[in-house]
């Protein structure tokens, strides 16, 4: 609640409004007490994939029961008294364990309304992405064209500091329209309301291309808006298809195929973020384009394992989960502690979400014995012990909290002075 007094603009919680106007709202009755509670509940949406016949439909049974998931944590305020807290406890099938006693306010999440503010001074200064050197035309009165950027080199973008609308919605929007282009497939797990990246999509395939995308519907807390986007794409002509059976699609990629003085060439983009022209301004997260023969070929070949056409065994540049990415990661690791027992330059370093993965932790701590300097930038859940002697003494665990949601995942690996480096969007967990 906002109020306006004397040029000062004040905000109430709402509960502590609602609390001071009790007796208008229970009239002649006695208020001995009130006290505040939030309940959170299990909103995991399960879908026995092999038993569904419709998954879309299946699932949206299931969200209907979302809001009536059981609870599975209490917040009350540590003011409330001991039987109020029995009665919630019974009413509401909790364990003692599941009751977090907290200062007031519960809901953090009303402190947006002051963001909402118009008060500069206590903002960021606004920030205009710019377009990445590659990307810009060769010459001033020239527009832009990513195929001839990608194909004359490789190229990595940096968001929000260099713009999604010029690379990413660039690329996909100008292969809707060029008539080179024969194909577009896609992935997308979160994307926003007004997409321009739908509408390329829905452009390229009323325009006679041929557009697979692959809509994750099961997105936590996305599920109903891309069961939309995908009767959006699906009315459209475009091949809707959502991935593998008890697995969960979250790569972010492109592959674009393009005929070319009467050959094919793929070009691609591998991403760390979704593609989500809303949350990439806030968001850092990096994509890579590339024209290269072989990503291209590993891409169709992951596109076709994706949307059933064909179980793939072997990918030459890409460590796809969950078969090969801890494998391979497990082998660059390996590597690292073969190369400083030898005396070798060694190093380790991952920006990551969450790390949790057993294997991969034990790995890290005996690299750390062997002596190889480990630096691991993590987000969220980090399960790693750094510093302890005798067992992680030369790692080191940082957490970067500024501006922009750091969501890329990175794995850098000295690799005898030839360094290694992928980039993608999978999490240690």
């Amino acid at each position: 609640a906002r109020t306006n007094e004397s040029g000062r603009v004040r905000f109430i919680p709402l509960e502590d409004l609602i609390a001071n106007h009790l007796q208008d709202l229970f009239p002649g009755m006695e208020v001995v007490e009130h006290h505040v509670f939030r309940v959170t509940r299990n909103e995991d949406v399960e879908v026995d994939e092999d038993e569904s016949e419709n998954l879309i439909q299946a699932l949206e049974r299931e969200l209907l029961r979302r809001r009536f998931g059981p609870p599975i944590r209490l917040e009350i305020t540590d003011d409330m008294d001991p039987v109020t807290l029995e009665l919630l406890v019974r009413e509401l099938d909790v364990t003692d364990q599941e009751v977090y006693k907290l200062p007031a306010p519960l809901d953090l999440a009303g402190l947006f309304e002051i963001t909402k503010m118009p008060r500069a001074d206590l903002k960021y200064p606004k920030h205009l992405p710019t377009t990445a050197v590659q990307l810009q035309p060769t010459e001033p009165n020239m527009k832009p064209d990513m195929f001839a950027s990608i194909a004359r080199q490789d190229v990595l973008v940096h968001h929000p500091y260099e713009s999604f609308a010029t690379s990413v919605q660039a690329f996909l929007e100008q292969a809707a329209a060029d008539p080179n282009v024969l194909a577009i497939k896609q992935t997308l797990y979160r994307t926003s309301g007004d997409s321009p990246i739908i509408e390329a999509l829905i452009d390229a395939a009323e325009s006679g291309k041929q557009v697979l995308a692959l809509v994750e519907v099961k997105a936590r807390f996305d599920e109903q808006n891309n069961i939309t986007w995908a009767r959006k794409l699906e009315k459209a002509g475009v091949h809707v298809v959502y991935g593998l059976v008890g697995l969960k699609t979250h790569c972010k990629l492109a592959l674009v195929i393009r005929q070319e003085k009467g050959t094919l060439k793929h070009y691609t983009h591998i991403g760390t973020g979704n593609y989500n022209p809303k949350t990439s301004r806030i968001y850092e997260d990096m994509g890579l384009f590339t024209a290269d023969d072989q990503v291209g070929k590993d891409l169709t070949r992951l596109f076709n394992e994706l949307s059933g056409y064909a179980i793939e065994k072997k990918f030459k540049r890409l460590l796809v989960a969950p078969r090969y990415l801890r494998r391979g990661l497990l082998k660059q690791i390996q590597n690292e502690i073969e190369n400083a027992q030898a005396g070798r330059p060694s190093g380790i370093k991952i920006k990551i979400n969450s790390i949790v993965d057993e294997q991969i932790i034990d790995a890290l701590y005996k690299a750390s014995q062997a002596g190889v300097p480990v630096d691991v930038w993590v987000r969220g859940i980090c399960t790693i012990k750094p510093g302890q002697p005798g067992l992680s003494e030369t790692i080191r665990v940082r957490s970067i909290l500024g501006r922009y949601l750091e969501h890329s995942r990175l794995f850098w690996f000295a690799n005898d002075g030839d360094p290694q480096l992928f980039i993608g969007s999978a999490d240690m967990m």
